[in-house]
């Protein structure tokens, strides 16, 4: 498998033409409004990322090459310091089918919350906690498209751990998370996936329907027995496992309406789960005879997992959730000033209905110019409880400032 895809992607290296760069540097500050709490954190950081891609296209647009790495360097977390070959693949495509092999990235969701179908590539957590920010996955991809719909089968050589912050980064859990993972699968991190997704569009309705078996992107964790100590354990161990999730996302658009819905079961992770993300965002065109948009956003997730940590099986050595969701309600809005600059502003609050707190996000960002962008985020929560999984970032309500140039 391995000399198949270094041939595969060395091909369209060694017979096309030269390509094109472009790409993104962008320097972070990221600070907090209260002291840590391990004297081992910080109450600012510093960040450089930068992620150039090269692409060629030939063979009449049929053939695209891309590669594209990422580094990121922190001036404090060490975790943090990393790089990626986010993307590395050849597409090759057809009127009625196509083919991706190399290291890719793909999304699957439509929902603002969270994303519940989106199992393809692990969450890269150290670059930002929303779990947005993705690994590269060696994968060999054929697309087949039909009147009827899309089929995409996926074979997914191989498996990426996910990302946590070191001891000095923030925010992070308070028990330190262990460097070396288990496995139920044999083959640890060499584990081959199989995924499968029909797409299609029907009126004004888009449908999505996948299903993906392998080693989990999302751990359990484990508290070892040398890790035990009187006053709970000093490090826990994420705990990747075989799983079989089915899943549906779904998106419709009346007039000013777009519902949404992600919903997905999955098996092998001891009791079946079950999870859902659903809602709607309603867009008032043009605000006062104006050029702004402001849409107002409603979202409900539940999850069966709960949303509090079993400490009971922390402490028996059983493999135990961090799953923040499970009777929750998001409101927010989305402003678009539809101006030159592109100016844009989201805010949202996510309320626990069972009165486990709320969660705050703001998000902005605007050009500067045709190579510039900034970006402003702000997060927090308010009145969590202690058995929470969200109570180890009860003193990080922090703001991140971000500078990019694009090139």
């Amino acid at each position: 498998m391995r000399k198949i895809l270094c041939s595969a992607l060395l091909l369209p290296v060694l017979t096309a033409q030269a390509g094109e760069w472009r790409g993104r540097v962008a320097g972070e500050l990221l600070g907090f409004f209260r002291e840590p709490a391990s004297p081992a954190q910080y109450n600012s950081y510093g960040s450089l990322a930068l992620e150039p891609e090269y692409f060629n296209e030939w063979n009449g647009r049929d053939d695209l090459f891309t590669f594209k790495p990422y580094l990121l360097v922190d001036s404090h977390d060490s975790k943090r310091t990393h790089g990626d070959i986010r993307e590395l693949s050849w597409i090759h495509a057809t009127h009625d089918w196509e083919t991706n092999i190399g290291i890719s990235k793909v999304y699957w969701g439509v929902t603002e919350a969270e994303h519940l179908v989106d199992v393809i590539n692990q969450s890269d957590l150290v670059v930002d906690e929303d779990g947005e920010d993705k690994l590269g996955q060696p994968m060999a991809k054929l697309s087949l498209i039909r009147d009827w719909g899309v089929v995409d089968l996926f074979v997914l050589p191989g498996f990426r751990e996910r990302t946590f912050p070191g001891s000095k980064g923030r925010p992070r859990f308070e028990i330190p998370i262990s460097d070396h993972p288990l496995y139920e699968s044999g083959r640890k991190d060499r584990h081959t996936d199989l995924a499968v997704r029909y797409s299609s569009t029907f009126g004004p309705f888009d449908i999505g329907l996948s299903h993906f078996t392998g080693t989990g992107r999302e751990p359990r964790f484990v508290a070892l027995p040398a890790a035990m100590t009187p006053q709970g354990p000093t490090e826990i161990t994420p705990y990747y496992e075989i799983v079989h999730q089915t899943s549906l996302d779904l998106q419709a658009v009346y007039g000013g309406w777009l519902w949404k819905l992600e919903a997905m079961v999955r098996s092998g992770q001891g009791k079946q789960i079950r999870a859902l993300d659903g809602g709607y965002e309603y867009t008032f065109v043009g605000v006062g005879d104006s050029q702004i948009d402001v849409g107002l956003i409603t979202e409900y997730l539940y999850d069966s997992r709960g949303d509090t940590i079993d400490t009971a099986a922390a402490a028996a050595g059983q493999p135990f959730f961090t799953a923040p969701f499970q009777n929750d309600l998001v409101l927010g809005t989305r402003i678009t000033l539809n101006d030159v600059a592109s100016s844009e502003l989201l805010a949202s609050v996510m309320i626990d209905l069972d009165g486990g707190g709320e969660s705050y996000n703001v998000e902005a960002s605007r050009r500067i110019g045709d190579a510039w962008k900034l970006s402003l985020e702000a997060r927090g929560i308010q009145n969590i409880p202690v058995d929470n999984v969200f109570y180890s970032f009860r003193d990080d309500t922090r703001v991140r400032l971000e500078l990019a140039r694009y090139f």
